[in-house]
Parts: structure tokens; sequence; C-alpha cells
């Protein structure tokens, strides 16, 4: 193990090495958030690959393999779905309002009154993001180290906070490339052949599995349809998603830069589930489904390819990880600290402004760190934790958001009716059904809906005024504050 070792340890020493680079790449408001809006399509496609791909859809993505067979990579393949539409559909409009929040997009749409609660949402559904992939650093540490759960949550936590802190999200796009390139080198160009090959290639695999395994629907097509619900709904709208966009040097880049990561998305979402349906066969009894991935990389791998796919996993969990907690920070104090502050201004800044507002940023990235890192070791199981916030976020977002993007009659009252009345009917629904059940998004997404359309409908329409600033915006139009502070040559 110990050239596995090695090769984890470089790993880990690099990103706090791009962390540190970034640092002095980051000099304003705008560097640091969201990169100076200057990615090309290489950097934003495997940037936006990264980071929608995590601990969830590899380890998780090859869990299902096992437990349904190639029907399991319809998690994966959905989020592949959601990130396909974003691009396709909405991208190059996001991109273009020059916004930093999910939240100051509604304030712009809707004449700055629906953004408050719309940011506590996006702050707990970012925030145990970070949180569910902060614990998956247990499982991988435990692997690698055979360390307890709490120092492998430190030591995992404090490196995606270190190098985030220090220079932000160019830190955070350099790691996410690394990681990007380990887990396409590490799970697709080797571990998935290595166990097709070791299970004994496909016939072997359908000789020895039930046909079931090999039916594309096997999950069932409700669990298919709720998968659709959060997770290709939940790619639409969410702030870690969105803030990924918002780096897009162009319309186009946004646009066909995306649709490159969510066809990546797709490959990844099948490797996972012939990966989990490979280790069936290998392992027939295994206590768990998440086991799977861990277990075929132990017993499968040669030395040295072992570390790597490892560093693979690994560098899922982090991609993730770093991406909602710089998510988490950014709505904490843009959308909820700014705004009890009573300092919401425009969103340029002069750059010597920007430069105590990078610092600002910092602390709260440090600050939200360290959150999330103390919430990760007291909490045990947060799978309905993230289960109510993705519910939340669903149930009590979408709506307003895509009705803001696609329907001019939408009203700021419609918005907030919206809200509240989907994210109220999510919590009720899952005090009733239980909070793993279906049917609380199912009918908080329903009644957010009509919530939104009656009350827009019955109050006055938005001002003509707030639209016309919308519609410059939406065109490009942006404020030339916005321009970065110096001329840097785009990524590529």
């Amino acid at each position: 193990m110990a050239v596995d070792y090695l090769v984890i340890v470089v790993y880990l020493a690099g990103m706090l090495a791009m962390g540190w680079w970034g640092m002095r790449r980051a000099k304003s408001k705008s560097e640091f958030l969201v990169a100076g809006r200057r990615l090309g399509p290489a950097m934003y496609s495997g940037t936006m690959a990264a980071i929608v791909l995590g601990g969830a859809s590899t380890i998780g993505g090859v869990g299902l393999g096992y437990q349904y067979g190639l029907s399991g990579a319809w998690m994966v393949f959905t989020i592949g779905l959601g990130l396909l539409a974003l691009s396709i559909f909405f991208s190059a409009r996001i991109a273009r309002l020059k916004v930093y929040t999910v939240s100051e997009m509604l304030d712009l749409r809707y004449g700055g009154r629906a953004g408050v609660i719309s940011g506590v949402v996006m702050w707990a559904y970012t925030l145990m993001l970070a949180v569910t992939s902060t614990i998956a650093y247990a499982t991988i540490f435990d692997v690698l180290f055979d360390i307890n759960r709490t120092l492998a949550i430190v030591l995992g936590g404090s490196i995606v906070v270190a190098y985030s802190t220090l220079g932000g999200m160019w830190s955070i796009t350099l790691t996410d490339m690394v990681q990007f390139v380990v887990k396409t080198i590490g799970v697709l160009l080797l571990l998935l052949p290595i166990a097709v090959v070791k299970a004994g290639g496909f016939a072997e695999m359908k000789a020895q599995l039930p046909t079931g395994y090999f039916d594309p629907l096997g999950v069932g097509g409700e669990t298919i349809f709720t998968y659709v619900l959060i997770y290709t709904f939940g790619m639409l709208i969410g702030q870690d998603i969105w803030q990924r966009v918002f780096t897009a040097r162009s319309d186009r880049t946004a646009r066909w830069g995306g649709t490159v990561a969510g066809t990546y998305c797709l490959a990844y979402a099948l490797a996972g589930a012939v990966i989990g349906t490979a280790a069936k066969v290998l392992y027939p009894k295994l206590g768990s489904p998440d086991d799977a991935f861990a277990t075929i990389v132990k017993d499968e791998l040669p030395v040295g390819v072992r570390g790597l796919v490892l560093a693979a996993a690994l560098a899922a969990v982090m991609s993730t990880s770093s991406g909602a907690l710089i998510a988490c920070a950014t709505v904490a104090n843009n959308d909820i600290w700014a705004r009890l502050r009573g300092i919401v201004g425009p969103s340029g800044a002069r750059h010597d402004e920007a430069h105590d507002e990078v610092k600002g940023n910092r602390a709260f990235i440090l600050l939200m760190g360290l959150a999330v890192i103390g919430t990760a070791i007291a909490l045990n199981d947060v799978v309905q934790a993230l289960t109510v916030a993705y519910n939340l976020l669903v149930g009590g977002l979408l709506v307003p958001i895509l009705g803001g993007l696609l329907w001019k009659r939408g009203t700021a009252q419609g918005a907030l009716a919206a809200v509240a009345v989907g994210g109220l009917a999510v919590i009720g629904l899952m005090a009733g059904y239980g909070i793993l059940a279906n049917e609380p998004v199912y009918y908080g997404l329903l009644s957010s809906l009509v919530a939104y359309v009656v009350v827009s409908l019955a109050t006055r329409p938005t001002d003509e005024a707030v639209l016309a600033v919308w519609r410059e915006r939406v065109a490009g139009r942006a404020p030339a504050s916005e321009s970065p502070s110096e001329p840097v040559p785009a990524a590529q």
C-alpha cells in the first residue's frame, strides 16, 4: 500500500498548492467568486462535470449498480439530463445576468422583494450538500489509512476549506480540473474495464445474474420519476451549479461547454452501473451496496492503480464539497449577511472595494467550512437532512425561478407565495408521509405552481421599469462595473 499512499499524498499536496496559486490570482470579488467570468470551453466543461459528479455519483452510483444492475445508472443519468437541460435552454441567459447568486436573480426579476427567503432556503441546501460530501471523507480515509471517523472528516474537510479559502473559485476551478482528469482516468479508463474483465466479461455477468439486472427500467418507474424531479430539476436551480455557469466567458461557452459536461455525466452514469454490476458477480453478499466500490478497488486492482482510483473517489467528493462550500459562503454573505446589515448595493465595485470584499468572502468560506466540518462530525446520518434540503429547494424555489425566466406575468407576490406555500407543503407532507417519501416533493411542487400562477394573476403585473432592467440584463447589457478589474487572458 506504500505506493498507493504516496499517490494519495501527492494528490492532496497538489490540491493545497493550487489553492496557494489561486490566491495570487483572485484579486477582486468577481475573480474570487466566479473566476472573473473568464473560463473557456475546456476548463468550463471539466469543472462543471467535476462539481455535479461527486461522491454520491461515484460511490453511490456503483452501489446502485450493485443493487439494481444497469438501471442503477438512473440517478446519475438524471443529473446529466438536468445539466443538459440547463445548458441548452437556460445557461446563456443566466450567464448574461452577471449576478453572483440565484437570489440576486430573483431580486432583479421581481423588483428586489423575492430574494430574502430564497437565500435562506438555498443556504440550507448548499450547507447540507457540503456536509454530506464531507462525511464521505470518513469512508474513503477509512479505506486508505484506517483512521477514525472524526479524524477523517477533519483531515479531508480541512484540505478543502484551505484551498477554497485561499483562492476562491480560481483555486476550486484548478483543483476541479485535476479532479476531472483523475476521475476520468481512474473510473472510466481503469476501474471500468478491469471490473468487467475480472467479472468474466458481459456474457459471464449475464449468466451469473438475474435478467432484471439488465432491464433498463428495473429500478422502477416511480423511482426514476422521483430522480427526475429531485436531481434533474435540482440541476436547474442550485446555487452550486449556477455559480459555475457564472464563470463562463461567453454564452457559447456556457451552452456548449455545459452540453459536453452533461454528455460526460451520461457516460459516467453507465460506467458506475456497470462497475456495480460486475461487483455483484464478484462479491454477491456484501453487507451494503455502498461497500461495492471500496471492495472492488481494494481486492481487484494492482498497487499504484488502486491508489489512483481511490484518488478518483476522493476527487469526486472534494469537487462537490468545494463547490457546495463556496456556494454556501456566497449565499450566506451576499444574500443573508449583507441584507441583515442593510448594505445591499450594485453588484459591481471599485477595485479597492472589491479587494475588501475578497477578504469578506474569504472569511465567510472559512466560517462556513468550520460549520460544515462541525455539522458533519455531529451528524451520523444526513441522508434525511439532505432529502429535506432537496425537497425544499425543488418544492419551494423551482417554480419562482423558472417562472421568472419563462413567464413575464409572474410577480413578486406570486414568487413569495410559491416559496411559502411550496415550502410549507413540503414540510407538512414530510411530517405526514415521512421524510424519504415521494409525495412531499410531488405535491409540494404542484402547490407551489398553483400558488405562483393564481397569486401572480391576482396581483398587479411587475413594474415595467423593473422588467426593462431585467430585459437589459438578459440581453447581456450588464453594468460596466461588472467587468474584470484587470485584463487577463481568458482561460482555456
